[in-house]
Order: C-alpha cells, then sequence, then structure tokens
C-alpha cells in the first residue's frame, strides 16, 4: 500500500466523519444493537486501514530524518480511533472534537510533506 495515497484517504475519511458529527444527531439509545452494527460496519474497513498506515508511518519515520516521530503517529492513530467513534456515538463537546480532528490533520500533514520531501530528495 502507499503510504502518501492511505494518508490521503485518511484525511478525506477525517472531513467525511467530521460531517457526519456535524450533520447528525446524537443516537436515542447508544446501546442499541442495530446502531451498534452499523457503527461497526462503517468503522471497521477505517480500523483495518488506520493499522496499515500506523505500521507504514512508522517504518517510514523510524531511520528518515523527518519532522514525525513516532510517537506522533501512534498518537495520531489513537485520535483518529477516538474520532471514529466519536462521529458516530457523538459524545463529545464540539471544540473537543474540532481539537482532535485539528490534531490529526497536524500530523497528517506534516507526514504528507516529509513524504514529498523525500521523493523530490530521491
Amino acid at each position: 500500500m502507499n503510504l502518501t495515497k492511505t494518508t490521503r484517504d485518511l484525511k478525506r475519511i477525517l472531513e467525511e466523519l467530521k460531517a457526519h458529527y456535524l450533520e447528525n444527531e446524537k443516537p436515542e439509545d447508544k446501546r442499541d444493537k442495530a446502531f451498534f452494527e452499523f457503527v461497526k460496519h462503517k468503522t471497521t474497513p477505517v480500523y483495518e486501514r488506520l493499522k496499515k498506515w500506523e505500521d507504514e508511518a512508522l517504518e517510514f519515520v523510524k531511520n528518515r530524518e523527518v519532522h514525525v516521530h513516532p510517537q506522533q503517529i501512534a498518537s495520531t492513530k489513537e485520535n483518529m480511533e477516538l474520532l471514529l467513534l466519536h462521529s458516530y456515538y457523538i459524545d463529545v463537546k464540539r471544540k473537543r472534537y474540532m481539537e482532535l480532528n485539528q490534531s490529526v490533520h497536524y500530523v497528517l500533514d506534516i507526514l504528507l510533506n516529509d513524504l514529498s520531501n523525500q521523493t523530490a530528495d530521491s
């Protein structure tokens, strides 16, 4: 899988999640099995993509002179996982959601810049 493409895909998914968060109401019953299955169906492919992204990104930043550190990759993955759930359950204040969203975009943008510079240097 191409790390640049995956990173761009995650940025697009982030925007879709943000739109879902902003345009929908919180579920009436968070314990509703049908809602849980819906969320699971929607988020499982993203979790899988996120795990692959983390593995590839960690490999990329490990032994290179880049601006993203391994801990930032791990934190970004965790923050995106939080956003995945918050986007459907809508159980966090808007300010906190936007801070998480901005934080993930920030690291993804730096990684894309580092990837672009590595390609240019090759």
